[in-house]
Protein backbone atom coordinates (compact mmCIF):
# COMPACT_ATOMS: atom_id res chain seq x y z
CA UNK A 1 0.00 0.00 0.00
CA UNK A 2 1.21 3.25 -0.85
CA UNK A 3 1.35 6.23 1.31
CA UNK A 4 -1.36 7.76 -0.59
CA UNK A 5 -3.63 4.77 -0.23
CA UNK A 6 -2.80 4.53 3.41
CA UNK A 7 -3.62 8.24 3.88
CA UNK A 8 -6.89 7.76 2.02
CA UNK A 9 -7.54 4.69 4.08
CA UNK A 10 -6.74 6.53 7.30
CA UNK A 11 -8.70 9.53 6.14
CA UNK A 12 -11.62 7.34 5.12
CA UNK A 13 -11.49 5.57 8.43
CA UNK A 14 -11.30 8.90 10.27
CA UNK A 15 -14.14 10.32 8.20
CA UNK A 16 -16.12 7.13 8.72
CA UNK A 17 -15.52 7.26 12.43
CA UNK A 18 -16.37 10.93 12.44
CA UNK A 19 -19.57 10.19 10.52
CA UNK A 20 -20.46 7.47 12.96
CA UNK A 21 -19.80 9.85 15.80
CA UNK A 22 -21.94 12.55 14.11
CA UNK A 23 -24.72 10.01 13.55
CA UNK A 24 -24.51 8.91 17.19
CA UNK A 25 -24.61 12.54 18.33
CA UNK A 26 -27.47 13.22 15.92
CA UNK A 27 -29.44 10.26 17.25
CA UNK A 28 -28.64 11.37 20.78
CA UNK A 29 -29.73 14.95 19.94
CA UNK A 30 -32.91 13.64 18.29
CA UNK A 31 -33.57 11.50 21.33
CA UNK A 32 -33.03 14.50 23.60
CA UNK A 33 -35.25 16.65 21.34
CA UNK A 34 -37.97 14.00 21.47
CA UNK A 35 -37.67 13.87 25.26
CA UNK A 36 -37.75 17.68 25.33
CA UNK A 37 -40.90 17.72 23.16
CA UNK A 38 -42.57 15.16 25.40
CA UNK A 39 -41.47 17.12 28.46
CA UNK A 40 -42.73 20.36 26.88
CA UNK A 41 -46.09 18.78 26.14
CA UNK A 42 -46.23 17.54 29.70
CA UNK A 43 -45.28 21.00 30.95
CA UNK A 44 -47.96 22.53 28.74
CA UNK A 45 -50.57 20.29 30.36
CA UNK A 46 -49.16 21.03 33.83
CA UNK A 47 -49.15 24.79 33.15
CA UNK A 48 -52.72 24.65 31.82
CA UNK A 49 -53.84 22.68 34.88
CA UNK A 50 -52.07 25.15 37.16
CA UNK A 51 -53.66 28.11 35.35
CA UNK A 52 -57.09 26.46 35.58
CA UNK A 53 -56.60 25.71 39.26
CA UNK A 54 -55.42 29.27 39.97
CA UNK A 55 -58.27 30.75 37.93
CA UNK A 56 -60.82 28.57 39.76
CA UNK A 57 -59.39 29.63 43.14
CA UNK A 58 -59.46 33.30 42.16
CA UNK A 59 -63.02 33.00 40.84
CA UNK A 60 -64.07 31.32 44.09
CA UNK A 61 -62.49 34.17 46.07
CA UNK A 62 -64.22 36.67 43.78
CA UNK A 63 -67.52 34.84 44.33
CA UNK A 64 -67.08 34.95 48.11
CA UNK A 65 -66.18 38.66 48.02
CA UNK A 66 -69.14 39.46 45.79
CA UNK A 67 -71.46 37.58 48.19
CA UNK A 68 -70.03 39.59 51.09
CA UNK A 69 -70.48 42.82 49.18
CA UNK A 70 -74.05 41.84 48.26
CA UNK A 71 -74.90 41.07 51.88
CA UNK A 72 -73.31 44.32 53.02
CA UNK A 73 -75.35 46.25 50.46
CA UNK A 74 -78.53 44.48 51.56
CA UNK A 75 -77.79 45.30 55.20
CA UNK A 76 -77.15 48.92 54.26
CA UNK A 77 -80.42 48.99 52.29
CA UNK A 78 -82.39 47.60 55.22
CA UNK A 79 -80.70 50.05 57.57
CA UNK A 80 -81.44 52.97 55.23
CA UNK A 81 -85.06 51.86 54.89
CA UNK A 82 -85.38 51.63 58.66
CA UNK A 83 -83.81 55.09 59.12
CA UNK A 84 -86.07 56.65 56.50
CA UNK A 85 -89.09 55.02 58.11
CA UNK A 86 -88.11 56.28 61.56
CA UNK A 87 -87.44 59.78 60.24
CA UNK A 88 -90.82 59.77 58.50
CA UNK A 89 -92.59 58.69 61.68
CA UNK A 90 -90.73 61.26 63.82
CA UNK A 91 -91.43 64.02 61.28
CA UNK A 92 -95.11 63.07 61.14
CA UNK A 93 -95.37 63.06 64.93
CA UNK A 94 -93.64 66.43 65.20
CA UNK A 95 -95.82 68.00 62.50
CA UNK A 96 -98.97 66.64 64.11
CA UNK A 97 -97.85 67.72 67.58
CA UNK A 98 -96.98 71.24 66.45
CA UNK A 99 -100.33 71.54 64.64
CA UNK A 100 -102.20 70.33 67.72
CA UNK A 101 -100.33 72.80 69.94
CA UNK A 102 -101.15 75.68 67.60
CA UNK A 103 -104.82 74.64 67.39
CA UNK A 104 -105.00 74.22 71.13
CA UNK A 105 -103.48 77.62 71.82
CA UNK A 106 -105.53 79.50 69.19
CA UNK A 107 -108.96 77.86 69.44
CA UNK A 108 -111.02 78.18 72.64
CA UNK A 109 -111.50 75.19 74.89
CA UNK A 110 -114.85 73.48 75.46
CA UNK A 111 -115.62 75.45 78.67
CA UNK A 112 -114.65 78.69 76.90
CA UNK A 113 -116.92 77.79 73.97
CA UNK A 114 -119.79 77.10 76.41
CA UNK A 115 -119.19 80.46 78.13
CA UNK A 116 -119.07 82.23 74.75
CA UNK A 117 -122.34 80.55 73.69
CA UNK A 118 -124.01 81.66 76.93
CA UNK A 119 -122.73 85.20 76.41
CA UNK A 120 -124.00 85.13 72.82
CA UNK A 121 -127.44 84.03 74.04
CA UNK A 122 -127.50 86.92 76.54
CA UNK A 123 -126.45 89.40 73.87
CA UNK A 124 -129.04 88.05 71.42
CA UNK A 125 -131.73 88.49 74.06
CA UNK A 126 -130.51 92.04 74.73
CA UNK A 127 -130.51 92.84 71.00
CA UNK A 128 -134.06 91.50 70.69
CA UNK A 129 -135.17 93.74 73.58
CA UNK A 130 -133.39 96.72 72.01
CA UNK A 131 -134.98 96.03 68.62
CA UNK A 132 -138.36 95.93 70.30
CA UNK A 133 -137.60 99.32 71.89
CA UNK A 134 -136.50 100.98 68.65
CA UNK A 135 -133.10 99.53 68.04
CA UNK A 136 -133.79 99.18 64.30
CA UNK A 137 -134.51 102.86 63.83
CA UNK A 138 -132.42 104.45 61.05
CA UNK A 139 -130.75 107.45 62.75
CA UNK A 140 -128.74 110.07 60.84
CA UNK A 141 -127.31 113.54 61.21
CA UNK A 142 -129.11 115.83 58.78
CA UNK A 143 -128.72 119.41 57.54
CA UNK A 144 -126.12 122.07 58.18
CA UNK A 145 -126.47 121.88 61.91
CA UNK A 146 -126.07 118.08 61.82
CA UNK A 147 -129.31 117.65 63.64
CA UNK A 148 -130.46 114.24 64.66
CA UNK A 149 -133.14 112.87 62.33
CA UNK A 150 -134.94 109.57 61.84
CA UNK A 151 -136.47 107.77 58.87
CA UNK A 152 -140.26 107.49 59.27
CA UNK A 153 -142.95 105.35 57.70
CA UNK A 154 -145.11 107.82 55.77
CA UNK A 155 -147.89 105.30 55.22
CA UNK A 156 -148.35 104.70 58.95
CA UNK A 157 -150.89 106.79 60.93
CA UNK A 158 -149.75 109.92 62.74
CA UNK A 159 -150.15 110.17 66.55
CA UNK A 160 -150.21 112.77 69.24
CA UNK A 161 -152.53 115.71 70.17
CA UNK A 162 -150.79 117.96 67.70
CA UNK A 163 -150.16 115.10 65.21
CA UNK A 164 -146.46 115.52 65.70
CA UNK A 165 -145.54 111.84 66.33
CA UNK A 166 -144.62 109.59 63.41
CA UNK A 167 -143.95 105.85 63.29
CA UNK A 168 -140.31 105.05 62.70
CA UNK A 169 -139.60 102.99 59.55
CA UNK A 170 -139.42 99.25 60.25
CA UNK A 171 -141.94 99.33 63.17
Amino acid sequence: MTDRARTIDDTTISVGLLMESVQAHQKLAESHLEQLRAHTQGLDAVVRDEIRRTLIEELKLLWVESKRATEAMRRMGRSATLRVGLWSIVTSILCTGVSLLIVRSVLPSAPEIAALQARRAELSASVAILEGRGGRIDWRRCGEGARLCVRVDRKAPIYGEKSDYFVAAGY
